[in-house]
């Protein structure tokens, strides 16, 4: 499906399990459209790991997305009202639990031996990886209610004004990401 430029997405959320590539593909559509992205872990996560105060954190969220073009990836219920009720755009990567799950476990290894800063000097750790907090034991504990809890809420009233794409694969997203493009 091409998009002319009036019916062009605005105001996208992208959402999807724990590795699943929300942060990439969202990069990948701010720099094609030249549209802030926001990433709500860099609004949700301060130093050392620690929450922000849900008060902050929706203040956060709230302030950037109060323009009318950008795109968000993230999970975080404590502001779904904010973000879908302001989007016009819902991206969900449904991939299968393999790839998701081979992908969690790759990208933890590399973030661990690299020591790549994930979010607000932030780093994830071997001991945090083999722990309750690891981020392979999350995708096990939320991938299948993730699956299940989505379709539910897309149903409710206050989110029909939402342009719902769900992607299953690698490929859907790259076709999809060709595709936002401005007809000529």
């Amino acid at each position: 499906m091409k998009y002319d430029s009036s019916s062009l997405p605005q105001r996208i959320c992208v959402i999807g399990t724990s590795g699943s590539g929300k942060t990439t593909l969202a990069r990948q559509v701010s720099q094609k459209f030249m549209i802030p992205h926001v990433e709500l872990d860099y609004l949700y996560w301060e130093a050392n790991w620690v929450e922000a105060p849900l008060d902050v954190f929706r203040h956060r969220v709230a302030e950037s997305l109060a323009g009318n073009h950008w795109i968000v990836d993230g999970n975080y219920s404590k502001v779904r009202d904010i973000v879908w009720g302001n989007a016009d755009t819902l991206i969900w990567l449904d991939y299968s639990f393999p790839l998701v799950m081979s992908r969690i476990v790759w990208r933890t290894f590399f973030r661990v031996v690299t020591q790549q800063q994930v979010c607000n000097g932030n780093y994830e750790t071997w001991q945090q990886a083999l722990s309750r907090d690891s981020m392979i034991l999350w995708v096990l504990q939320t991938y299948g209610r993730r699956r299940k809890e989505y379709p539910i809420l897309f149903q409710k009233p206050e989110y029909s004004h939402l342009n719902i794409v769900r992607l299953s694969s690698p490929q859907a997203a790259r076709d999809w990401l060709s595709n936002l493009a401005l007809d000529k």
